[in-house]
């Protein structure tokens, strides 16, 4: 189901961007709707499948920032929300039930973005979804994942077994991870994404959070932060192949 796109324009140095946000509902297979919304620039070169995290859902105001700020980059966005989100319960879904989730987002991105590079991941909860769908059998068309605060372990809980799984993705994998992140000891992830060689890329923001929020005392502001994160992704999505 599609309902209609309304106009936007954002500023992306001096250049103004036109961009359409196309509110759309996304049916999975057996489960049912949920919502999802297409941010798209005109000449887009990619198109990022964006999985939300455990506790907010896709119309957060982190998600909008994100979607935005890739916009002004040349970068699509596809967004939606998990069907616990969704039907606003709690606990998040069963793995099954979230991997179904995006494999329909991806299908979805793939056809009404035909022509445009894949990408799919995003924060936390959705990014690990993301990634354990792609290792039990490949995203059709999926060029690349780009984690944004991969959860390594829960806080306090240093523990590396959420990446085992990790091995089985043969696409290229982007880290993107604050240093003070409570949900990934770098001390840990660090070997992990090592052993995966080439294909996996960490980019670590100084002083981030999980969300990477700065403090005050860094120097600079979490805008500043989030652009580092932006500008980071958006080169390794134009360096995929």
């Amino acid at each position: 189901m599609t309902l209609p796109r309304r106009p936007e324009t954002h500023l992306s140095g001096c250049l103004i961007v036109a961009v359409k946000t196309q509110e759309l509902k996304l049916d999975i297979a057996q489960i049912g709707a949920v919502s999802a919304i297409l941010m798209q620039p005109d000449k887009a070169r990619a198109c990022y499948v964006l999985a939300h995290g455990a506790g907010v859902g896709m119309r957060h105001v982190s998600m909008d920032r994100i979607a935005a700020g890739l916009a002004e980059r040349g970068i699509a966005t596809f967004r939606f929300n998990f069907p616990y989100m969704e039907n606003k319960q709690g606990r998040p879904d069963q793995p099954a039930v979230a991997h179904a989730a995006v494999r329909a987002a991806v299908a979805e991105a793939a056809r009404l973005c035909p022509g445009l590079k894949l990408i799919a991941g995003g924060k936390s909860f959705g990014g690990r979804m993301t990634s354990q769908a792609q290792a039990k059998a490949p995203l059709p068309g999926v060029k690349g994942l780009a984690f944004l605060g991969f959860p390594l372990h829960a806080a306090k809980k240093p523990s590396t077994e959420r990446a085992g799984h990790l091995a089985d993705v043969e696409i290229p994998m982007l880290f993107l991870q604050g240093t003070r992140d409570a949900l990934a000891d770098l001390g840990l992830l660090k070997p992990v994404i090592a052993a995966f060689g080439p294909k996996a890329t960490l980019h670590e923001v100084e002083g981030g959070d999980h969300s990477f929020a700065v403090l005050k005392k860094s120097g600079r502001s979490n805008d500043e932060a989030l652009a580092e994160v932006l500008d980071t992704l958006t080169t390794w999505i134009d360096q995929l192949g």
